[in-house]
């Protein structure tokens, strides 16, 4: 610490010749200047070190004790900062380069998002580009609270929306709208139909009557639960059954067979790289691209682009809008060669698999499957034939007649 007082306070390593220069000593502890790394070079002559703003009272002592004082050395900063005189070209990046700190740090370097969980950020950053917000944009010119509600107003999933500039880096934070309940249409004369063939296996009826049950077969489009509540009348009555319609709600498993069929080529085109390579660099800085390939052509019909970006980063994981790309051009050939049938099977059954439980949903299960395949010319032809267990009711508007009622012109 004390090394560092003296480099701002600048000291000066001098020498004193005389008949006595130890009374030189005396004179500066009599008058107070500080004085140290005293080393005597002979019985004549001393060297020691004091501050710079005590070298024009020390000269003043040094002629009352007989001794001839001469500088060897100044070190501190003013020192330091006089060596630049007369560098004009470095007092001039000085300060451009302290302008440039003072302005830069006005303008938005980065925009971070916090509080989305479901909205996608590069949708909010979307929409905050078509309001002006990007990076580049001079921050104290930012009407932050008519951005964030303009924001608002085309982000319905959002529901309220901050902006807070520190500096170089703009926040924005955001929180999510809570997705309004599904509203229930309780009126209309609906029935719950099937959507395939099968064996029933279960049935649970919320609302309506059951018009299957379980170990029945139905066909599709055939009515499982009914939309029409039939009323018994009294005992001993001759009043006639009424029929009340509503909206039938319920779950219907069943036992299903479903029949599914992929084809594949024997052949496929693959590449062959050439060896031929070319590298386009460009350099995005704020959102404006500066490329240094102008108007160069690609020669090869047939290549492949690999685009590598490196972005500035700064101290502490800051990312910085200014960015390196460099793009990979390499030529390739294409030639046909022969596709591995074992391979393509497996790969056409899961691919048959994922389709059929992307058919029965997530409530179904596949309880047996059979794969068949052969060659047709140049094809490869795998049917897949599986036994399912899967929920085949669906709630369909109703066009049968009730029962009592005259029909509707």
């Amino acid at each position: 610490m004390k090394r560092a007082v003296n480099y701002v306070r600048g000291t000066v390593t001098l020498t004193a010749r005389g008949l006595f220069p130890e009374r030189l000593l005396n004179l500066c502890a009599q008058e107070g200047v500080p004085c140290w790394g005293v080393e005597w070079t002979d019985r004549c002559t001393l060297r020691l070190t004091t501050y710079r703003r005590k070298l024009p009272h020390l000269e003043r002592l040094a002629q009352r004790a007989g001794c001839e004082i001469s500088v060897e050395g100044r070190k501190g900063l003013l020192d330091f900062l006089g060596r630049f005189r007369r560098r004009y070209a470095f007092l001039i990046g000085l300060a451009c380069s302290i302008l440039a700190v003072c302005v830069l740090s006005r303008f938005v370097l980065t925009i971070e998002v916090t509080g989305n969980e479901t909205v996608p950020t590069a949708r909010i950053l979307s929409q905050l580009r078509l309001e002006g917000v990007r990076p580049g944009v001079y921050g104290p010119g930012l009407d932050r609270k008519a951005v964030a509600q303009r924001a608002l107003m085309e982000l319905e999933e959002l529901s309220w929306m901050s902006i807070n500039l520190y500096g170089t880096r703009l926040e924005v934070v955001v929180r999510e709208a809570v997705p309004s309940p599904e509203i229930v249409e309780e009126e209309g004369y609906y029935d719950v139909v099937a959507q395939a063939d099968g064996i029933i296996t279960q049935v649970e009826p919320l609302a309506g009557e059951a018009a299957v049950e379980e170990g029945d077969t139905v066909a599709r489009g055939e009515v499982l639960i009914s939309g029409l509540i039939s009323m018994e009348p009294p005992q001993y009555s001759d009043q006639p059954v009424r029929y009340y319609p509503t909206h039938a709600r319920g779950r219907v498993y069943a036992r299903t067979w479903r029949t599914l069929e992929a084809i594949i080529p024997l052949t496929a085109q693959v590449k062959r790289y050439t060896g031929e390579e070319r590298t386009l660099w460009s350099v995005q800085c704020f959102g404006r691209t500066l490329d240094f390939y102008k108007n160069s052509s690609i020669p090869w019909g047939a290549y492949d682009k690999i685009t590598t970006v490196r972005q500035l980063i700064l101290p502490g994981g800051r990312r910085v809008p200014m960015m390196l790309t460099a793009q990979l051009c390499r030529a390739y050939e294409t030639e046909t060669v022969s596709v591995d049938p074992e391979a393509a099977q497996t790969m056409l059954e899961d691919r048959l698999l994922t389709h059929l439980q992307g058919q029965i949903g997530t409530d179904g299960q596949v309880l047996n499957t059979d794969f068949t395949a052969r060659v047709s010319g140049e094809e490869l032809r795998v049917t897949l034939t599986a036994e399912c267990r899967e929920e085949i009711g669906v709630e369909v508007p109703s066009t049968r007649e009730i029962p009592g009622e005259a029909p509707v012109e």
